[in-house]
């Protein structure tokens, strides 16, 4: 069985009823900090894996009124919840992005959806060709932290169905293979600003305090960051 298959018939959506809609104004701040920085402007922008679509209606909220949105999701039950959120600006649909033989965007979003692929260098290649520029959120999963507590790891594939645990290098390396050119990136600290779990509340502090001193060793070690990749 596909592991696909979880996101089309509910089971997805059964362990996370909020398909982490509580997570999408921190994302879009992260992104609109990560397009400010580099001047980008687009007026057209695609995401694969949009969930219930919060994190684009977040962004059409805070973007000039002429850029237009396209989310895509493969999962009935995510589009359904996306339809509330659509308008003239803000538009879904239930399909791979990689089958969108109309669209071609100045800004493609794929944000924690790579992890969750069986073949996620089939996705990378499909998108290039697509946008412009692409913004990857990628959960840094792989850490000295993780791989010393029992069941961390396993817990991600569980809960979340995440089949493949990346460090900084490994994500920006499998970028390159690909053959994107990595422009800008930087870590985005979901689990000090936004972790709720006592674990995460056990390490806030600490990470805090460390990844003031050095950003690299803190992610290796303590773990509990995403990276926010900006490519062409």
């Amino acid at each position: 069985m596909s592991t696909r298959s979880i996101y089309e018939d509910g089971r997805y959506l059964e362990k996370n009823p909020l398909w982490h809609v509580e997570e999408s104004p921190w994302k879009a701040k992260q992104i609109l900090r990560l397009m400010k920085r580099n001047s980008l402007a687009p007026r057209a922008i695609g995401e694969v894996g949009c969930g219930v679509g919060e994190v684009l209606k977040q962004l059409q909220e805070n973007m000039p009124a002429d850029c237009m949105f396209y989310g895509y999701e493969v999962s009935p039950q995510a589009f359904e919840l996306c339809k509330s959120r659509a308008n003239e600006r803000l538009r879904f649909k239930l399909m791979d992005i990689g089958k969108e033989r109309d669209g071609q965007f100045d800004l493609i979003l794929a944000l924690d959806v790579i992890e969750h692929l069986e073949d996620y260098f089939s996705l990378l290649r499909e998108i290039k060709p697509q946008g412009r520029h692409h913004i990857l959120h990628i959960p840094l999963d792989l850490s000295v932290q993780t791989v010393f507590r029992r069941n961390a790891l396993l817990k991600r594939r569980d809960l979340h169905a995440h089949l493949h645990y990346f460090t900084k290098e490994t994500a920006l390396r499998t970028l390159r293979v690909v053959g994107y050119e990595v422009l800008d990136y930087f870590y985005t600290p979901r689990s000090v600003e936004l972790g709720s779990e006592r674990i995460q509340k056990i390490l806030k502090m600490p990470r805090r305090i460390c990844f003031a001193v050095h950003e690299d060793l803190t992610a290796r070690i303590l773990g509990g960051f995403s990276l926010l990749v900006l490519t062409k």
